[in-house]
């Protein structure tokens, strides 16, 4: 075989290889934006909303945070850890009654100290938090960010309001606002504080939560709304921090 035969031969083959390896790439690249997507569910339509429709632009955030975080291991509750973070929530929730927005406030702190915890980065660095509790639980993470988000406007509006009197208005108008918020963050306590056999955060892991029924006070309650009633099939024992927001924990006998 003559040397030019050979160094067509060559040619050919790396020309074949350098075509196999866009082709390659081209095929990665919606199957990573798919992966995503499935990984971090409405975190992902999030992170599009955020970066104004650029999924190339969100991706790459996304798939930093997996960079940063994916790999993080969490350590399990002690059994008495276990239960003061179920005891202070089943009192932030009995509180919200009388105190809706302190209730929420003690949620917020909560699971930042849960998630401490448990392993995830300090709350006092809730940025950080956020972004490595959204890849483990990525469909639960929202009530947090609603608790923590809520808690601050709260408090901005609070502080600005002072001495004028409007705090009480605001306090009838946004209860269902924070009654909400307190109920979506409790999905994330349940995977944080029992957390299911796969610790992923997606759909079918962990305990699952049922809305709670409004607060008892007029304006709280939403239009038409009624107080849920408990399914008969509802087993008899539930976890202490399951008691409804606007229902006091009985007394045991």
């Amino acid at each position: 075989m003559s040397t030019g035969v050979i160094i067509v031969l060559i040619v050919i083959v790396a020309a074949v290889l350098v075509v196999a390896a866009v082709l390659a790439l081209r095929a990665r690249g919606p199957q990573h934006g798919g992966s995503l997507k499935r990984r971090f569910g409405p975190e992902y339509d999030r992170a599009v909303v955020r970066h104004d429709g650029d999924t190339k632009a969100a991706e790459r955030e996304l798939s930093e945070r997996v960079r940063r975080h994916g790999s993080l291991h969490t350590r399990p509750l002690e059994p008495a850890e276990r239960e003061r973070f179920e005891a202070r929530w089943t009192a932030a929730q009995e509180h919200f009654v009388d105190s809706p927005r302190e209730a929420v406030g003690e949620a917020d702190r909560l699971l930042a100290e849960l998630a401490g915890a448990r392993g995830y980065p300090d709350g006092a660095q809730y940025e950080e938090q956020l972004a490595a509790l959204s890849v483990h639980h990525a469909h639960h993470v929202d009530g947090y960010r609603r608790v923590h988000r809520v808690t601050h406007a709260q408090a901005q509006t609070h502080t600005a309001g002072a001495g004028s009197g409007g705090a009480g208005t605001a306090a009838a108008s946004d209860t269902e606002e924070l009654r909400e918020a307190l109920v979506a963050a409790r999905a994330l306590f349940e995977q944080l504080v029992r957390p299911g056999r796969h610790d992923d955060g997606r759909p079918g892991t962990g305990a699952r939560v049922a809305p709670a029924p409004a607060a008892a006070s007029g304006p709280a309650s939403a239009p038409g709304s009624t107080p849920a009633s408990t399914p008969a099939s509802e087993p008899a024992a539930r976890a202490p921090h399951g008691w409804s927001l606007g229902k006091r924990r009985p007394k045991e006998s």
